[in-house]
């Protein structure tokens, strides 16, 4: 099993010269304002061009405060903003989303993919000055792996972690794990100073307490409710940073968009298109779009009309993509066949593209008049459900397109619909509480994965998996997805995850809508950070300075 995360934060309503959507007649249309991005023309890059000037200070802004500056116990994605920076990890993933050795300096498997044996560099120190050793790695790992930790599933394939030499750690596993490297690039490959959690205890993580890391920053302070901020790490082991010093301010909606505007905030990575699409006519600002692995989807729930696989691919055929697109996000996301976006794409990108081209006739951008036709037949086949379908969606501006979009696409087929809207903490519990989604049948989702592989997504479809709400079964699916995710080739595993892939969205387990880029908001004097969703897990603030010096 492998770890998918949901994005963290909702979308949230800001933008003027978007129109909030009303009525039941599909995707509602900008009436006025700046004309819709198309997204699939947005130039994708992974990082931003290069600063060739320090800067002293950089106010950061965040969607929100993270809970807890312990990835382990609290994985937030503002969590990861700021200490991605600060701690460091056995591999790194690059801003185009491949993956590279980092504090180990190499991994070598052996007995058939079922060890593999880390060698360690032996010249990085921790913030508090005492050298890394290979007790602080297997120590970190099994913090990683224990119950009720963030990232304990990626290591439910390893039967046992040790020491086996000064600068050696060595995992063994039940079987081979094609995605164990690159979860180690993750947050389950942070690497903790042991002493320094220890000295911490409880408090580790909370405001007052120092980090136990060995990154670029360190934490200065954190100050509730107000900000964090972290500093050169003056004795860091590798290359200082051009910045010396940024402070985290967090804000949503109209404080996010005025923090930015009137510069107050310097940056910022927008995890809601629409807010950044309320920001692109700035000329102070500049926005930079990147590759991720972010969808906006329909998850269907085990009850109501569509259990049935044939009314979801009814609903997969009838849906206005595009319109969602213009009118919940200003076109910044594009219309997408598959519940992963393009930034999964870590390798065989070729394969992959061709193979989300095929999917568009299960997932049209805009249905065709043989879309609608083909869907009313499946329905015929399967009879219309007695009850409206009932869509799960809060009041941000993006849901409730998607949830009018959704409703008008099957009132377009001949089936009832009505949307339940509910507060944004409500709505968060639809994903991880089924009693809390037990009265509705499809949720208007969106969601990202960590790692640059789509089998990091399609363990989703299997029978025994918590987010297969639809109960979809197949021994096929099943072995096909096992088989990947212990094939190491990287040619052969993207040949079984086309396959899967296909069979996913062929039976509508979930239904994909949109795929969302990064968005990097930035004061147009700066440059540097990371455009990708690498943002997440590289130190994206290493590179930030000025434009010119």
């Amino acid at each position: 099993m492998t770890t998918t995360r949901r994005r963290a934060a909702v979308a949230v309503v800001v933008a003027a010269t978007l129109l909030a959507a009303t009525g039941c007649a599909g995707a509602d249309r900008p009436t006025g304002g700046a004309a819709p991005v198309d997204a699939s023309k947005l130039k994708l890059d992974a990082t931003t061009p290069a600063a060739n000037g320090p800067l002293t200070k950089a106010n950061w802004l965040l969607e929100n405060e993270p809970d807890s500056l312990d990835l382990d116990s609290q994985g937030s994605s503002s969590g990861r903003i700021v200490l991605t920076s600060v701690c460091e990890r056995l591999y790194q993933l690059q801003p185009d989303m491949t993956t590279k050795p980092f504090l180990a300096k190499k991994a070598v498997t052996s007995d058939g993919g079922r060890k593999l044996t880390f060698t360690l560099r032996d010249d990085v120190t921790f913030h508090d000055g005492t050298k890394m050793t290979a007790d602080d790695v297997l120590w970190s790992l099994k913090r990683h792996a224990s119950k009720d930790m963030e990232q304990s599933d990626e290591f439910e394939n390893v039967t046992s972690m040790k020491k086996t030499a000064a600068n050696q750690v060595t995992v063994t596993f039940e079987a081979p794990d094609a995605m164990f490297l690159k979860a180690m690039a993750g947050d389950a490959g942070i690497v903790w100073n042991k002493a320094q959690v220890a000295k911490s205890g409880k408090e580790f993580g909370t405001p007052g307490q120092p980090d136990a890391c060995s990154g670029p920053y360190e934490l200065a302070g954190w100050k509730s409710g107000d900000s964090i901020t972290i500093r050169a790490a003056k004795d860091y082991w590798g290359k200082q940073p051009l910045t010396r010093q940024i402070v985290f301010h967090w804000a949503t909606d109209s404080a996010f968009v005025n923090a930015l505007k009137t510069g107050a905030a310097d940056g910022a990575y927008a995890d809601a298109p629409n807010t950044a699409a309320a920001l692109r006519a700035d000329k102070d600002l500049k926005q930079y779009y990147g590759p991720s692995t972010a969808s906006l989807v329909l998850i269907p729930t085990d009850r109501g009309g569509l259990t049935d696989p044939r009314i979801r691919r009814a609903l997969s055929l009838a849906l206005d993509r595009r319109g969602i697109a213009e009118s919940g996000y200003g076109g910044l996301v594009q219309p997408w066949a598959s519940p992963v976006g393009s930034g999964a794409w870590g390798y065989e990108k070729a394969e992959f593209a061709a193979a989300q081209k095929k999917l568009d006739r299960l997932a049209p951008a805009s249905p065709s008049d043989a879309d609608l036709a083909a869907a009313k037949k499946l329905v015929k086949a399967a009879g219309a459900p007695t009850d409206p379908v009932v869509i799960g969606a809060d009041a941000s501006q993006g849901r409730t397109v998607i949830a009018n979009a959704t409703r008008a696409a099957l009132q377009s087929i001949g089936i009832r619909a009505e949307i339940k809207t509910v507060p944004p903490a409500e709505f968060e519990e639809f994903y991880s509480d089924p009693t809390a989604r037990a009265d509705i049948d499809v949720l208007a989702g969106d969601w990202y994965i960590s790692k640059a592989d789509p089998m990091g997504f399609y363990d989703n479809g299997l029978s025994d998996s918590s987010n297969n709400w639809v109960h979809y079964k197949s021994k096929t699916y099943d072995a096909q997805v096992k088989q990947a995710l212990s094939t190491l080739d990287d040619t052969k595993r993207a040949a079984l995850a086309v396959d899967v892939q296909q069979k996913f969205v062929e039976s509508a387990v979930w239904i994909p809508l949109a795929q969302v880029p990064t968005i990097l908001v930035l004061n147009k004097k700066l440059a540097g950070p990371t455009a990708s969703q690498a943002y997440l897990y590289y130190p994206w603030a290493t590179q930030l300075g000025v434009r010119k010096g």
